[in-house]
């Protein structure tokens, strides 16, 4: 499996496709959340996934600071295989290249509360009360980097 790094520009128009595809059927359509998910923010942010002969397995955006929150921002995260670590994988990556490429010192997300634990185990704390986007129980997490 490799993993694909590629700032918004830089996609081609099958990449994208698939990205939109595979958001799409994870977040609408497996979700039933009709929603507004290209949001404007893509253009705005670099694309990370793992892909293989069957196309992209895992997928997240890393959102430039000052577009969602003052802060990075980490979005989007999917796996077309659950539970087995692909997700977890890929956003240990999303942080790693946060850190050391656009050199955030936090990331702050809207996690779907259902997928709490998953952003715990990477170090992310939950800093506000839960609330309803899109009819869906979400909460902030913010992750403190240190230098």
């Amino acid at each position: 499996m490799e993993l694909v790094i590629k700032r918004f520009d830089e996609l081609t128009l099958k990449e994208l496709y698939e990205i939109l595809q595979v958001r799409v059927n994870v977040f609408v359509v497996e979700q039933c959340c009709a929603y507004p998910e290209i949001d404007g923010k893509d253009a705005f942010s670099h694309h990370l996934y793992y892909w293989d002969a069957d196309g992209i397995q895992a997928y997240l955006r890393v959102v430039d600071a000052g577009v969602s929150f003052d802060e990075v921002s980490i979005g989007r995260v999917l796996s077309r295989k659950r539970r087995c670590g692909l997700a977890s994988s890929l956003l240990h990556e999303g942080i790693r290249f946060a850190q050391d490429t656009l050199g955030a010192k936090a990331i702050r997300i809207e996690a779907q509360t259902y997928a709490r634990k998953l952003y715990e185990k990477a170090g992310f704390r939950q800093v506000s009360a839960p609330f309803l986007e899109d009819g869906i129980p979400h909460i902030q997490m913010l992750l403190s980097l240190s230098d």
